[in-house]
């Protein structure tokens, strides 16, 4: 009797309750159910054209399954292979991907038209360290009340914070007023 992946008995009800371990991309073993097709030795070489029940056979007299990875040619391609391992290597890969990825955040840096000279040297530090570590910085300046109207205040303020970070980075969008919010975006300079 052949139990499916992630089989596990259940005492009250006497029977195996069979149920799936992540989603299985490739077909295996007796899931194939084509006339004919090109088989895959274990070794990479080619066995040539079989019918399903043959190569079925081959794969079982060497204890390994028989793994479709090529569904949609004319016949389909079917691989020889240890499918436990493979899909072991598969997953490794997948995580040493995603662990050598780095997803870009947008930090973001909020001032009023009227900061004091340390606080603007505070927040300027605050966006190069995270321009330095490859994170986008959107800066933004609110107007509250009578600020309003003066908002070329805001505009000057965010032209200066853009040119002192100008070692590390690029203006990536101007400045721009948005109700009652002024912003900027600056994208880090690739150093790579």
């Amino acid at each position: 009797m052949a139990l499916c992946a992630g089989a596990s008995w259940h005492p009250h009800f006497d029977f195996w309750r069979c149920f799936t371990i992540g989603k299985l991309e490739h077909q295996l073993n007796e899931e194939i159910r084509d006339k004919e097709l090109r088989v895959i030795g274990p070794d990479g070489s080619q066995l040539g054209i079989l019918s399903a029940a043959e190569a079925l056979r081959l794969a079982e007299e060497q204890d390994l399954d028989l793994v479709k990875i090529a569904p949609n040619s004319v016949p389909p391609v079917c691989k020889i292979m240890d499918y436990g391992k493979f899909r072991f290597e598969q997953i490794k890969k997948e995580k040493e991907a995603k662990k050598n990825q780095h997803v870009v955040e947008i930090k973001e840096v909020r001032m009023s038209p009227s900061i004091d000279v340390n606080d603007f040297n505070v927040k300027l530090k605050n966006a190069q360290k995270f321009l330095k570590e490859g994170n986008r910085v959107k800066v933004t300046v609110r107007f509250r009340g009578r600020e309003m109207a003066h908002t070329s205040i805001g505009e000057e303020l965010l032209k200066k914070f853009g040119e002192a970070c100008a070692e590390v980075a690029t203006v990536e969008k101007n400045p721009k007023l948005d109700g009652r919010h002024m912003t900027m975006f600056l994208s880090p300079k690739n150093t790579k």
